[in-house]
């Protein structure tokens, strides 16, 4: 996911849910119990759906 952000040239915040607990409750509040959880423009993606995350970047 970093790379494929990296190579689009979008900037992005990691959370590490592994190390961040706050990052854990905030995913978890949400609903989510998978990762990656990727939010453009207040839509979530879970996991690594190219053709989604293409259609957000271009929205």
């Amino acid at each position: 996911m970093k790379e494929f952000l990296h190579q689009k040239g979008v900037p992005y915040v990691e959370k590490d849910i592994s190390k961040d607990e706050a990052a854990l409750n905030e995913l978890l509040e949400k609903g989510f119990q998978a990762t990656p959880v990727t939010v453009i423009d207040g839509e979530a993606v879970v996991g690594f759906n190219t053709a989604k995350l293409e259609e957000l970047l271009r929205s």
